[in-house]
């Protein structure tokens, strides 16, 4: 595994209904939407991820953690866990956690700056709100170095 600062990060926005993918990298300290994947009940299809875990090679998978505004945890707090853990036990990856409060209002926010209400489809919204995640994460990591 690449040292940190210098890991190629893949970023995961879970929902039940879909579940968007951003990927970046920690020495550019910059991220990118990937895509967006339909689930059901949360469980996406999991050879698409295999797949896109093969193309990209991430060195580290962070996933969104949605809390409450107070920061308590709630029922889709645990089930955006489980799905962590289920990507570090079908594929060995290791996973880290970052709170993505607000992410989804912000992606929102900056799709509709860039394109009006015809950027604003779910698919791209999931996308960015994973972008936003690792920002986020590299952030809170790398701070003022980036």
């Amino acid at each position: 595994m690449k040292e940190a600062g210098n890991r190629s990060l893949m970023g995961f926005d879970f929902g039940t209904k879909s579940i968007g993918i951003a990927t970046g990298q920690e020495i550019t300290g910059s991220a990118s939407p990937l895509t967006s994947l339909k689930a059901n009940e949360g469980i996406p299809d999991w050879a698409q991820i295999e797949k896109l875990l093969k193309e990209w090679q991430p060195d580290l998978l962070i996933v969104g953690l949605p809390l409450n505004m107070d920061g308590t945890e709630q029922e889709m707090t645990q089930r955006a866990r489980k799905f962590g853990q289920r990507l570090h036990g079908r594929f060995g990856f290791q996973v880290e956690f970052k709170d993505e409060r607000l992410t989804t209002t912000d992606a929102k926010a900056r799709l509709f700056e860039h394109g009006g209400y015809r950027a604003l489809g779910k698919s791209r919204v999931d996308a960015v709100s994973a972008q936003l995640i690792l920002e986020s994460w590299m952030e809170s990591h790398y701070g003022a170095e980036l």
